[in-house]
């Protein structure tokens, strides 16, 4: 691809993002919670038109590099929608092999509603930590915290919430995790002096979340006891409930632990769902298939659990809205928003439009405090305009790493700001892809759960405060 030497304006950059923003709004407004199975994905592609029009007509922009560009886009998260498809058969088949209804049933019984959300918060972030994924974190685990809080009166938004914060915070500091490696690696910081850096503004900013969520716990009024027996007891009579099908989520955690890559991890956990759906839950399965016990019906009706949307009838309305799942097809409208956005984000940097936009916080570097502000500034304007971590982790950490270097700053500041701004602000942008992934897994709209993912938008405000305080700031030593 040929090299750009005249950037558009920040002006003309930043006019597609703007344009985006206002569609995204009117689109949203006319559609509601429908806005994501095709408006929002044909604003972004008419954003993309914006991009490219502005770069061929006003800048000499080639199509083939604009095109070239969208391609290696898409391609860099062709594993992401493997995982994608994969978390939508294994979140279903965990729910209709009673893995999920378990952890329910055993859940609403041993946590206590006031501390529901904190623990919440602090085993999703132990699970994190041993998964290295937040992705994975909340398609298993997550998904039956939220129906526990559901069944102790909860608001999704704030279960939600506790579910992300918890998550992030794990997939932030363990060694096991992609972007803590790739934030490490662009930066050319040891990972471990990158973690052991990370605690100095991570922990405070779970420990500031875990205080919110305690207060907000202790102020709720829980569900009472009879509504959360009656939920027991619903799941009871629905599924066949038994210690044994923990045994999904034990292997599963073991894999973890053993390193095996995600795909194969969640592959192998799918399929021993399957096996114990057709051990434990053989009434539903035959209920699902219209009552045939056959073997090519059970066979059809096994295959269509993992790719369409299966609905069992329950005692109450709002448990059979629980048990219910979408399968692999409920993730498409998820995959066709990456790919939109993935083309947003290459003819933006083929156009040298991120590039032009990323000068104007490069200018305010002279000091830690503006340099720090100008990094987290770029990231999440990053993941506002590229719509993925991974990508918005790249630039930063080219951008910024000979600045910090000039400045006599060694690398690990650059790697935990970097962190700090993309990782957790990810999840926060509904066409970004982390916001997009989890917002389907957990059946919550993004800007539901926004607010009270307090993890999330502390951890770069704390960056900034850090580097405001001159809390061990480390200078690169003249001799190197």
């Amino acid at each position: 691809m040929k090299k750009i030497t005249n950037y558009p304006s920040p002006f003309f950059s930043i006019l597609p993002i703007v344009i985006l923003v206002v569609l995204l709004y009117l689109t949203i407004g006319s559609f509601g919670s429908d806005a994501l199975s095709g408006a929002s994905q044909v604003c972004l592609l008419i954003a993309t038109a914006v991009s490219a029009a502005i770069g061929m007509i006003g800048y000499g922009i080639k199509w083939k590099d604009i095109e070239h560009a969208i391609v290696n886009n898409i391609a860099g998260v062709s594993s992401a929608i493997i995982i994608l498809l994969i978390i939508g058969a294994l979140s279903a088949v965990w729910m209709l092999s009673g893995v999920v209804p378990t952890l329910i049933y055993y859940g609403v019984q041993l946590i206590h509603p006031n501390l529901f959300l904190a623990s919440c918060c602090v085993i999703c972030a132990i699970v994190s930590v041993m998964t290295g994924s937040s992705w994975t974190t909340i398609a298993t685990i997550g998904i039956a915290l939220m129906g526990i809080g559901k069944a102790q009166g909860f608001d999704e938004g704030w279960i939600a919430g506790a579910i992300i914060s918890g998550a992030y915070f794990g997939d932030k500091v363990s060694p096991l995790s992609d972007t803590t490696i790739l934030a490490s690696s662009v930066t050319d910081t040891p990972l471990f002096t990158h973690i052991r850096y990370l605690m100095i503004t991570t922990v405070p900013s779970i420990l500031i979340a875990l205080t919110i969520f305690l207060v907000a716990g202790f102020n709720h009024e829980a569900g009472s006891t009879a509504e959360m027996a009656e939920v027991a007891n619903g799941l009871a009579n629905r599924f066949n409930i038994s210690v044994w099908l923990l045994t999904v989520p034990v292997v599963t955690g073991i894999l973890i632990a053993k390193k095996v890559p995600s795909i194969i991890t969640l592959f192998v956990s799918a399929a021993m769902a399957v096996v114990f759906m057709l051990i434990f839950q053989m009434d539903n399965v035959i209920e699902l298939a219209g009552g045939s016990s056959d073997a090519q019906s059970v066979f059809k009706t096994t295959l269509q659990t993992l790719f369409t949307s299966s609905s069992l009838q329950a005692e109450t309305s709002q448990l059979t809205e629980l048990i219910a799942t979408r399968g692999m097809g409920g993730m498409m409208n998820t995959i066709w928003l990456i790919i939109c956005a993935m083309c947003l984000g290459g003819a933006m940097t083929a156009c040298g439009m991120l590039a032009s936009i990323t000068k104007v916080f490069v200018r305010f570097t002279r000091r830690l405090t503006g340099m720090v502000a100008s990094t987290v500034g770029s990231g999440i304007f990053l993941n506002l305009a590229t719509a993925d971590q991974y990508i918005s982790i790249i630039l930063v950490g080219n951008m910024f790493r000979d600045i910090y270097k000039d400045n006599g700053y060694e690398g690990r500041l650059l790697s935990r700001t970097t962190e700090d701004a993309v990782t957790v602000t990810s999840v926060l942008v509904p066409w970004n892809t982390c916001g997009m992934t989890q917002s389907t897994i957990l059946g919550v709209p993004t800007l539901a759960y926004l607010p009270y993912a307090f993890f999330n938008y502390i951890s770069p405000l704390m960056s900034i405060l850090v580097a405001a305080l001159g809390f061990r700031i480390f200078r690169v030593k003249k001799e190197e």
